[in-house]
């Protein structure tokens, strides 16, 4: 038994929460006095100029969320249906689902060990070992499907180790699609995440780095795709006068009122990843004294924005597996929240391909977020680290 006692938060907890101390009253009042509140505004472009600067990418075009920027993404980079591309296993479901509604089909990739990220060895061994060349085409042997793009999902505000994805995209004239939803503000090798693919994507859910309530971005460096992504987006409308249609498109245009937001929260953002970096380590020093509790890792080949602080549990060190820690916490006003079921798990997706060991299975039964709002305060952190310890052997 512990010897601490149990610690409990009077107040709730939260896991991530938003921080909207800046110019976010002033932009939205600006859009509502102006009356430009659809998604033709000042504030949509300017938001756009705004993220492109900041991750050093020509092009950038706002979108509902982040879902539907890398559905647009994979229709611009030439996805088409019964097609595959590669997407991360331990990832939230939202790039398999955009993948389907293309009309092609996940083969989910395993993560590694180390920094739980697609595995670049599990991408290899499916390229070079499970596919073949076919007119200069690449085809899964398995399912006779053809193999378009690699989308690796930057989770939890890591870099995935890209170097070896590139090159072997490269090598087989793959497309490759950054899902950077989590990762605004980190970078791989000193390159913002998001703009090191081919496209890429962001998502400003209300708990991420920063938030327009809903929105996402998609960027990219080719000016034809930015084009054609604003032409999808905006329902692909060839004359707006006439109201005539070219193609199939989507009505995925951010509003003005999230992009002043969205301009505001980016004003921000060097703040939040400041912040966001304390806090990590801070629970990294705590936590290195609670046997069974591991520090989430950060990768030696790029920064964290540390997203959601993450660490794992070692049920036999620690005398309680992580959903039974969970629920503890839980009845103590602290909010946690356990890594995504693994894609190639999920009812979603019966008889999907998948490459790897099962790392992520292991990783999704270990692993727990913490609290880690940028208003975190050091006593609530305490609180939530006192809480882990008192249950430690208990």
């Amino acid at each position: 038994m512990s010897d601490q006692t149990l610690a409990s938060s009077e107040q709730p907890i939260p896991l991530c929460v938003p921080d909207v101390s800046g110019n976010e009253w002033q932009y939205v009042k600006d859009c509502l006095d102006t009356a430009w509140v659809s998604s033709v505004g000042a504030y949509v472009d300017r938001f756009e100029q705004m993220l492109a600067e900041r991750v050093g990418s020509r092009h950038a075009v706002a979108t509902v969320n982040g879902t539907s920027a890398l559905h647009t993404a994979l229709l611009i980079a030439g996805v088409e249906p019964d097609d595959e591309v590669l997407v991360s296993a331990l990832s939230f479901i939202a790039p398999a689902n955009a993948i389907r509604y293309a009309g092609a089909w996940p083969v989910f990739i395993d993560a590694e060990e180390n920094f739980w990220q697609m595995d670049p060895q599990c991408v290899t061994d499916f390229l070079e070992r499970q596919c073949e060349s076919v007119a200069g085409a690449l085809y899964n042997r398995q399912t006779r499907r053809r193999v378009r793009a690699i989308i690796p999902v930057h989770i939890l505000g890591h870099p995935v180790d890209l170097a070896p994805i590139l090159a072997l995209a490269k090598r087989f004239d793959l497309v490759v699609i950054e899902d950077a939803t989590e990762g605004l503000g980190a970078n791989y090798a000193g390159q913002p995440l998001g703009s090191i693919g081919d496209i890429g994507c962001y998502s400003f859910n209300g708990n991420k780095m920063i938030t327009t309530g809903g929105g996402g971005m998609l960027v990219t460096n080719r000016e034809d795709w930015a084009d054609r992504a604003r032409y999808l987006t905006t329902q692909a409308k060839d004359d707006p006068v006439e109201y005539i249609h070219g193609a199939v498109g989507f009505n995925y245009r951010l509003t003005n009122i999230q992009a002043a937001m969205g301009c505001a929260q980016l004003e921000q953002l060097d703040r939040y990843l400041q912040l966001k970096k304390g806090i990590a380590a801070d629970y990294s020093i705590k936590l290195a004294a609670i046997p069974g509790a591991m520090a989430m890792p950060e990768p030696g080949y790029g920064t964290s924005a540390w997203w959601l602080y993450t660490m794992l549990v070692d049920a036999d060190t620690f005398g309680m597996d992580r959903k039974n820690l969970m629920q503890k916490l839980s009845t103590q006003n602290i909010q946690t929240r356990p890594l995504w079921q693994p894609l190639h798990k999920s009812p979603a997706y019966p008889g999907s391909q998948f490459v790897g060991e099962g790392v992520a299975e292991k990783l999704n039964d270990r692993a727990l977020s913490l609290p880690c709002s940028v208003g975190l305060q050091k006593e609530q952190l305490k609180t939530v680290v006192g809480a882990i310890a008192a249950c430690c052997n208990s």
